[in-house]
């Protein structure tokens, strides 16, 4: 199936209670022959307002770093692993959520075809969640973040830390790990690139 054929079935996508409450299925956008493929936990308020992914306060900083490395979301393609939003609704007010496991696993009936579709070389993870569901289960990200891993997604997958952890981190101290993000996402970029040209796209 094409990625966009796989996006139309998505949009339509009843398998777990997450589809009751979100108003967009937010499936991923970018550019599918990069080399590069960016994956987030989950859409949070913005992102399922919009059906777009890291449009909120987190999405901007990740734009921000992409910039300062010469880059675009037209270099790369975003997605998450959990397309529809998590949230508690037991307030009455949404308050976003962690996925449950079984949402995460039901979800990949779409994400690993995505990433099998786009075949890149190399996979960010963007935080824990992320990481934990495709390079391993106990990933450690202040460890282990920024650190190549082999992927059967991809040729090599690494994770770096989440824009939002950034942020609140920021509000402590420093650059609350911008630097370290920036970084991370260079080196992916860098491996990507070098990847590609020695084994060729696909």
């Amino acid at each position: 199936m094409s990625l966009e054929g796989l996006r139309e079935s998505c949009l339509g996508c009843l398998a777990c209670d997450l589809s009751q409450r979100r108003r967009n299925v937010v499936f991923g956008e970018g550019n599918p022959n990069s080399p590069l493929v960016l994956v987030g936990e989950g859409p949070g308020d913005e992102e399922d307002k919009t059906g777009r992914p890291f449009v909120g306060r987190s999405g901007q900083m990740l734009d921000r770093a992409l910039a300062d490395i010469g880059l675009d979301r037209t270099n790369v393609y975003i997605c998450n692993t959990v397309k529809c939003r998590a949230a508690d609704w037991s307030s009455g007010k949404p308050q976003n959520r962690p996925p449950t496991p079984l949402e995460v696993e039901t979800c990949r009936q779409w994400l690993v075809p995505q990433l099998a579709t786009i075949k890149p070389m190399l996979i960010l993870c963007i935080g824990a969640p992320s990481a934990k569901n495709l390079i391993q289960k106990n990933f450690k990200i202040t460890v282990e973040r920024g650190k190549l891993f082999p992927s059967e997604y991809a040729r090599a997958s690494m994770a770096t830390l989440h824009p939002s952890y950034i942020l609140r981190q920021q509000n402590i101290s420093g650059d609350g790990g911008y630097s370290l993000l920036v970084a991370d996402i260079k080196k992916a970029w860098d491996t990507a690139v070098a990847l590609r040209e020695k084994y060729g796209s696909g």
